[in-house]
């Protein structure tokens, strides 16, 4: 075990960070005391590279309690949360990570993670299995198989299926009902905007708001927008999308059009330059850009450098550019993940079934690798339905079952 963190001394406060969220985790409560008797991971090494805060430290204390290794990292530099990766190492684990890395610490604190030599990993934007495509080549005959939290990473990993050099098999969590309906809408709905208000002590109402993609991700952000009194433009490249966009109460209209309108910005596409020098030339004074996609490449802060004739701080984690005429545009948390690098990421409700979702994909993996073909998996139907039964019942809720009857006559064709 092994660890490189900002200060040790940290603990005290990332162990009460993790007991609070812990409270709230009610799936993962069940999973910690089903692993503690029958120990599934044993002698395994999972390798995790995952936005680190708190609940994320409890999937990983989770899968330690099961018998697995784990040596943990961020999946965004500013993300890390220093409190949470010093519990996770005064607990023991190998914890490789800080707030604020470099790139070059980043991408330190990515390999020291693989020096475990993994046999499962759980990624979040596909870092990890980047670096075993990569520069690790050599550890990936020795990985059963992994889990894949995000539509960014789920993007690469299909992407190396078409191309045929998919060198494990891998689960795409993010496409499980359980994730995308609850995590990716209401997760990302509710912490972006916990981002940007807790950030900027700005209203919504009455705003224009812009959201670059109407996935599941850019319609909990839209939906909680027009929650909070804001006038809501939605822009996509998808015609079905755009219809849904529009029939759900939103104006729908190009970036370029979008551009002079918005008061506040948020992309959420997965793809890159979606805001672009073009676009910046149009916008009105002290508007704010956020970014709710994985990586900083959605507001394309090149440009923005390039138009600026000055930065400046205006406040923590707000960065204004000055253009040439006068106008500042506000760029929130250097164009990262806004709900995590300006807020605590999603509620601790919203993980548990995300994370619930990981952990037995993790251990269906374990039971399973032989008989997996190398491509990317769907989260097996029972899994997805297990978790959502878990949760009901951790809600006090039930619901109907169909009788002999229903069940044939569903069956039939008459």
């Amino acid at each position: 075990m092994g660890y490189l963190i900002r200060d040790l001394g940290l603990s005290k406060e990332g162990y009460s960070r993790i007991n609070w969220v812990k409270r709230y985790m009610p799936l993962l409560n069940a999973l910690e005391e089903e692993f503690e008797i029958e120990k599934p991971f044993k002698g395994i090494k999972v390798a995790i590279s995952i936005h680190l805060e708190a609940k994320t430290a409890y999937l990983a204390q989770v899968l330690a309690t099961g018998g697995a290794e784990v040596s943990i990292t961020g999946s965004n530099p500013l993300s890390t949360q220093d409190p949470i990766a010093a519990a996770l190492a005064d607990k023991g684990l190998s914890v490789y990570a800080w707030h604020g890395a470099s790139d070059e610490e980043y991408i330190e604190h990515l390999n020291k993670t693989l020096d475990l030599g993994p046999d499962i990993v759980i990624d979040d934007g596909g870092d990890l299995v980047h670096l075993l495509h990569t520069d690790r080549e050599d550890l990936s005959k020795n990985i059963l198989g992994g889990c894949e939290e995000t539509t960014t990473g789920v993007l690469r990993l299909r992407a190396r299926e078409r191309e045929g050099i998919l060198k494990f098999p891998m689960i795409a969590v993010n496409d499980a009902y359980c994730k995308y309906l609850f995590d990716n809408r209401y997760g990302t709905g509710q912490s972006v905007w916990d981002g940007i208000m807790r950030t900027t002590n700005l209203i919504v109402a009455g705003k224009n708001v812009v959201v670059a993609g109407y996935g599941w991700c850019g319609k909990g952000i839209a939906q909680k927008a027009k929650g909070l009194g804001a006038k809501v433009i939605v822009t996509e490249i998808d015609p079905i999308k755009a219809i849904e966009a529009d029939m759900d109460g939103f104006r729908v209209m190009s970036m370029e059009e979008a551009s002079s309108l918005g008061d506040i910005f948020i992309t959420a596409t997965g793809c890159n330059k979606v805001i672009r020098r073009e676009h910046f030339k149009k916008m009105k004074d002290g508007v704010l850009l956020a970014n709710a996609g994985h990586f900083d490449i959605e507001v394309y802060k090149p440009d923005l450098e390039e138009l600026a004739i000055d930065r400046k701080d205006m406040r923590q984690n707000i960065k204004g550019y000055m253009m040439e005429d006068g106008r500042v545009l506000n760029l929130m948390a250097e164009g990262r993940l806004v709900n995590l690098a300006s807020g605590d990421g999603h509620p601790a409700e919203i993980m548990d079934m995300s994370f619930a979702l990981q952990t037995l994909s993790a251990r269906y993996i374990l039971e399973n690798y032989k008989d997996m073909e190398i491509r990317v998996h769907k989260v097996p139907e029972e899994i997805d339905k297990k978790v959502a039964s878990m949760k009901l019942k951790s809600m006090g809720i039930s619901i109907d079952r169909l009788s002999s009857e229903q069940e044939d006559y569903l069956r039939g064709w008459e």
